[in-house]
Formats: structure tokens, C-alpha cells, sequence
């Protein structure tokens, strides 16, 4: 940049910023941490471990997001002095300096704008991601587990704590299915763009004659239901097996029947859990993915009496929303934002958030129809 756009770049930036803090309130921000200080200082308040666990939880998530427009303030006003002393000093590398923060400064406000987008009814929640091989045999299982390292990845980079839960190995290699769980507020506000159907294309690892081979593997993304919630489940609705947990190749890794089958009657809505050490925890593990499930499946059956009533047919979201090319030429392509990229293996590494980022902007211009 010119070192006459400086004004008018800070401008934008306090400008972007001020739009950010119109929607995310610190005012009110504010006044939620106090009303969650307050209640994290009772001296009774872990006699409800469940209650503690959600009020730190609450009190750190509203912290952190005041303290990312704080800084974000304090930064704009930092780099305003730069410029300034750059100017009066004649100084060529403080106006680079000032150069490179601006770059990051709109980087990490269009992030941050991207979090005030993500206002539906579940997004704050935590996520259970479940990945299954879809049609291409051997190549679709492979593909599923490329995607779980992916994600994996993607969590690993952020430093989000994730939590694998259930995972099925397909015979030669990669997996039929897994579930695994992100812990952390939003992660179902970002990784609900990434549900629909993958593609890849590549030569196959696993033709012997080396032919182009296209295979699929879907991306389920549901919130995970909050001790709040109380869906409650009668046991009448439930179906409940147990059996030993099993590797890769069916190789034992558990002496006794500690993994658990958990079937809902009613919709044939399946959950396995095998990771935990005892059957009990892989138990109360099952039954907290299937209360997201079922709630995620009510949500579904509201929104679609609401879209018959109003006469919307159109779905949202295709049977394939992104493609990954590895032959003839390499790119990763979003059929629904246009987003793409010329590095799959960058991506395959979790370099994903440019995806996500085009993902929430598609679907809130999508919701304003």
C-alpha cells in the first residue's frame, strides 16, 4: 500500500470494527460477565458440578469474546501510532511494520465478523461431527478417514479440545464411520457449513491399473445438547446392546462388553460409543449424542412444516457441496460459495477456515431470501 492509504485504511478498520461491536455488544457483554462473575464466586456453586461447569464455561466464552474486540481496538489505535511516528521519523520500516498489522488487523476482523453471523438458535453450542464412506468401495473409506484427520487438524490448529467417540474401520482401509465430538463454544456454528456430501477424485491408491477413481463420504454436523436442555428419552423407546470394543482389522482392544449400541425405537436413530473405558461412561456418552440427534431431527420437522406452510420447496443445500480433485489437476472447490483453492493437501491438513469463513457468509446471505 501507498503510505497515503493509511488514513483511509484505519478508517475502514475502526469502521468494520464499530459495525462488529453494533451486533456483539460490549455494553451488555459487560454486564453478562459481571452477573457471571457473581455466580462463579458462590462458595455453593460446584455443589452442581454441572452447573459450575456451565457458568465457567459461559463466564470464559463471554471474556474471551470482549477480549477479542478489546485488542482488536487497542491494535487499531497502536498501529494509528506507528504510522504517525513512522511519518515524523522518516522511518521506512516502522510504515512496513505498520503495512504488515493492517494486513493482519483486517484478517482477524473479517473472522470476527464472521462470529456475529453465527446467531441461530444452536450455533454457540459445542459439535458432534460424524463422518460415513458413501459410494467408491475402498477409496470412499479412505476419503472418510482423510476427512476425520482434516477436521482433526483443523481443531488441533485452533487449539480446540476434541473428543473421538465411536469408530467403525473398514476392512482394508480407512473407515466406514466415526463420531467425535469439538469442544468448544461455536464449533456447530462453524462446522455446520461443512455437512453435505464430499467428492474426491484422484488416482486410486487402490487400482492396481491406476485409474481416476471419484468417491463420496457424507459430513454430519449436530450441537451438542446442553444439561439444560432435558430431552428426556423413555426407556421404553430404547434398544440398548453391548459388545466388545474392536480396532483396526478387528483387532481386540477391550476384554469385556464395554461398547454400547443405543437404538431409538421410534425413528431407528442409532448411536455407538466404544472409546470410553467402561460400558457405563460409553453409556452416558451414547445417550447425550442421541438427545442431539433427536433434537436436531425435531428442529428439522419444525423447519419443514414451516417451509411447507409457506410454500418453499427449494432446498438449501445440494447433494454435493464440495469437491477435491487430486487428477487431472489439483483443487479443492465449495459448489454452494465458489470458494476455492489450488492446495488439497494444505487443506487436508486443516487449513479450512477460508472454507468455513465463505460457508457462514453464503448461508446468512442464503437466509435472507
Amino acid at each position: 500500500m501507498a503510505t497515503n492509504d493509511f488514513p483511509a485504511e484505519i478508517k475502514a478498520l475502526r469502521a468494520t470494527l464499530d459495525s462488529i461491536e453494533a451486533v456483539s455488544d460490549p455494553t451488555a457483554l459487560q454486564a453478562k460477565i459481571a452477573e457471571l462473575s457473581e455466580q462463579a464466586s458462590a462458595p455453593n456453586l460446584w455443589d452442581d458440578p454441572d452447573e459450575g461447569q456451565r457458568v465457567s464455561s459461559a463466564l470464559s466464552a463471554a471474556q474471551a469474546e470482549l477480549d477479542r474486540v478489546e485488542k482488536l481496538r487497542a491494535r487499531i489505535d497502536d498501529v494509528e501510532t506507528l504510522v504517525e511516528l513512522g511519518h515524523e521519523m522518516d522511518d521506512a520500516d516502522s510504515l512496513t511494520e505498520a503495512e504488515e498489522e493492517v494486513a493482519k488487523i483486517r484478517k482477524d476482523l473479517a473472522a470476527l465478523e464472521v462470529r456475529t453471523l453465527l446467531n441461530g438458535e444452536y450455533d454457540s453450542r459445542e459439535a458432534v461431527v460424524t463422518i460415513r464412506a458413501g459410494a467408491g468401495g475402498v477409496d470412499a473409506a479412505d476419503f472418510a478417514e482423510m476427512l476425520m484427520r482434516m477436521y482433526l487438524r483443523w481443531a488441533e490448529r485452533h487449539g480446540y479440545p476434541t473428543k473421538v467417540g465411536d469408530t467403525s474401520y473398514a476392512e482394508e482401509a480407512g473407515l466406514k464411520s466415526a463420531t467425535f465430538e469439538v469442544n468448544v463454544p461455536y464449533a456447530f456454528g462453524n462446522l455446520s457449513v461443512e455437512a453435505g456430501t464430499h467428492r474426491l477424485v484422484r488416482i486410486s491408491p487402490f487400482d492396481n491399473q491406476g485409474r481416476r477413481q471419484t468417491s463420496f463420504a457424507a459430513v454430519e454436523v449436530i450441537p451438542l445438547i446442553a444439561q439444560t436442555d432435558h430431552i428426556d428419552i423413555p426407556e421404553s423407546e430404547l434398544k440398548i446392546d453391548v459388545y466388545r470394543s474392536s480396532g483396526p482389522g478387528g483387532q481386540s482392544v477391550n476384554t469385556t462388553d464395554s461398547a454400547v449400541r443405543m437404538t431409538h425405537i421410534p425413528t431407528g436413530v442409532v448411536v455407538a460409543m466404544q472409546n470410553e473405558k467402561s460400558q457405563i461412561q460409553n453409556r452416558a456418552a451414547a445417550y447425550r449424542v442421541l438427545q442431539s440427534r433427536l433434537l436436531l431431527l425435531r428442529k428439522a420437522e419444525e423447519a419443514a412444516k414451516k417451509k411447507e406452510m409457506a410454500g418453499d420447496i427449494k432446498a438449501s443445500w445440494g447433494d454435493q457441496m464440495r469437491s477435491y480433485v487430486l487428477q487431472p489437476y489439483q483443487m479443492v472447490k465449495d459448489l454452494r460459495t465458489e470458494h476455492e483453492s489450488g492446495n488439497p493437501q494444505a487443506v487436508f491438513d486443516g487449513a479450512i477456515d477460508d472454507f468455513i469463513e465463505a460457508g457462514i457468509r453464503w448461508r446468512r446471505g442464503g437466509s435472507q431470501h
